[in-house]
């Protein structure tokens, strides 16, 4: 058995979890949204430095309505129906200026 290497990441400062699944919204808006994301990212430089994000794909966020979804980590902020509109705030607003968009948001923990 041959040994396994452990995996390397770089640092970053907050991660996005895009639910795709398909009980929240329709036609793949969350794959879309997804892949907007990783446009606007790079096109904001938080694909790199000091608030780099990541963003990762998730099968279900547990809500089930009102999506596409977005759950901002460690954060703690989950907004509910975004577009490419509403993920442009909140990218300028909250990852770049640190300040959860409030009208959006639909959950926010956990409690400190």
């Amino acid at each position: 058995m041959t040994e396994m290497m452990k995996p390397k990441m770089r640092d970053y400062k907050r991660q996005v979890l895009v639910c795709v699944g398909t009980k929240c919204c329709e036609h793949n808006e969350g794959q879309a949204l997804y892949e907007q994301l990783k446009i606007k990212l790079k096109q904001s430089g938080l694909d790199i430095g000091e608030l780099r994000v990541i963003r990762s794909r998730v099968g279900c966020l547990g809500t089930c309505q009102a999506g596409p979804l977005l759950c901002v980590q460690p954060d703690g902020v989950w907004y509910y129906g975004i577009d490419e509109h509403k993920l442009d705030k909140i990218i300028e607003q909250h990852l770049i200026a640190g300040k959860p968009v409030e009208e959006w948001v639909y959950h926010q923990g956990p409690v400190k």
